[in-house]
């Protein structure tokens, strides 16, 4: 068994009703020591998943880190009030960063106008409290990058969530002081530029995910997904880079801790 993080995941009940501590135990028993837990707000609960993800780091600050954010999804129900309790949210001490956020132009479930608005807010706000931000952008690379090189965005740095883009997007986004993080998408075998961005990246720049509950890596692909299957895809990030899982996992580890200026309890490892 190795230690292992995962740079970002979902607790949400909608998606797990065991419960946080049965899909954490799990998880533990898998040898991981450390999650970047998401809450998003949205237009259904308003701050309450923000509200949640932060009692969990207050509760386990030995492994969890605080992710709050907006997703592009939900960028529709940006209002001021909304943006004060993020703002407050993002500034307490148990959040490592603001995100996800950014923009996702393959669902389009909110404007793209709107996206390109809260996202460009929301890189401010993280400026503002000084955390880096988790990116998701899915069929709007160009933009993505466009909007974090304007906004200024290597001020805080930041992760690359679910990393599905090219090298010239990935090399980029490393100029701009950001990780890359590997979700279980670079385990399928039609990921062939994923998988070769994860084999040439830096060592030190590399993070790997779940996204779970979604994106479950082989050999498990079409389950849930959730955090004790990141070492599936630490072990396939680990044969692209003809590395032993164990170092691999062990360079991830402390990339994530610096990443969200965490540091994991080993003591279950």
């Amino acid at each position: 068994m190795f230690a292992v993080a995962d740079a970002h995941c979902h607790f949400d009940a909608k998606y797990f009703d065991e419960g946080t501590d049965a899909v954490m135990e799990r998880a533990r028993a898998a040898g991981l020591v450390g999650f970047a837990v998401v809450g998003l707000a949205d237009a259904a609960e308003g701050l309450a998943p923000l509200t949640r993800v932060l009692d969990l780091a207050r509760r386990l600050p030995d492994e969890v880190a605080a992710c709050v954010g907006i997703h592009p999804h939900d960028a529709s129900c940006w209002s001021p009030s909304l943006h004060e309790g993020l703002r407050a949210a993002a500034a307490s001490a148990e959040a490592a960063a603001v995100g996800e956020i950014g923009l996702d132009y393959h669902y389009e479930h909110s404007p793209r106008a709107a996206q390109r608005d809260v996202f460009a807010r929301l890189i401010a706000l993280a400026r503002e409290v000084r955390k880096p931000i988790v990116v998701h952008t899915r069929a709007a690379a160009d933009e993505t990058l466009e909007l974090l090189e304007s906004e200024n965005a290597r001020d805080v740095g930041g992760v690359i969530h679910c990393f599905s883009e090219d090298r010239a997007f990935a090399a980029r986004a490393l100029d701009l002081g950001f990780h890359l993080s590997f979700s279980g998408i670079v385990t399928f075998k039609s990921a062939r530029a994923i998988q070769e961005v994860a084999a040439w990246a830096p060592i030190d720049r590399i993070l790997l995910e779940t996204d779970s509950p979604y994106l479950a890596p082989v050999p498990l692909r079409g389950k849930r997904c959730e955090p004790a299957y990141v070492v599936h895809t630490a072990r396939h990030v680990a044969m692209l880079r003809g590395v032993a899982v164990e170092e691999l996992a062990a360079a991830a580890l402390e990339n994530t801790e610096r990443r969200f200026g965490k540091a994991f309890s080993r003591a279950k490892a």
